[in-house]
């Protein structure tokens, strides 16, 4: 049995100690915003926040989270630098099918806590291995700069 703190909440998990973090949200927990892509960590649609820092769940086991907290798409709904992104988002048009938006919200929410104002070579660094199959890097991009400049 493992004690998870997830958005806020402890929740105790009765998981095999190398099951993949994404699954335990999604599948134990009834997280379903963090989205499965490719399983290996390489596409960033599981972008999950474990103590403040962008990390895939899908390569995550478990056991390795300990007492850390983790924060979901769906944790963050009193959180300014989301409202702020999520603003962002909308007023650019960002998504279009939406699949990668979560995973994309939390790696560039992450970039901005850690940096309020990254150039765009730390935006592109931070975003880097979060792939948009719909090809919204840009928009992505300019989403970021203005939350960097409203805030």
């Amino acid at each position: 049995m493992l004690t998870l703190q997830v958005n806020g909440t402890a929740h105790q998990v009765d998981v095999p100690d190398d099951m993949p973090l994404l699954w335990v949200l999604r599948d134990v927990l009834g997280l379903p915003g963090t989205k499965f892509g490719c399983g290996i960590g390489q596409c960033g649609a599981c972008t999950v926040h474990v103590d403040g820092k962008a990390v895939r769940a899908c390569s995550l086991p478990v056991s390795l989270v300990g007492q850390r907290p983790v924060t979901t798409i769906e944790g963050l709904a009193e959180d300014e630098v989301a409202a702020e992104v999520t603003k962002a988002w909308l007023e650019i048009d960002v998504v279009q099918c939406g699949y990668c938006q979560p995973g994309q919200i939390m790696a560039a929410i992450a970039l901005l806590k850690s940096n309020l104002h990254p150039s765009d070579d730390e935006i592109d660094q931070a975003m880097s291995g979060n792939i948009c199959r719909c090809g919204t890097y840009r928009r992505i991009r300019a989403a970021i700069r203005n939350v960097a400049g409203a805030v």
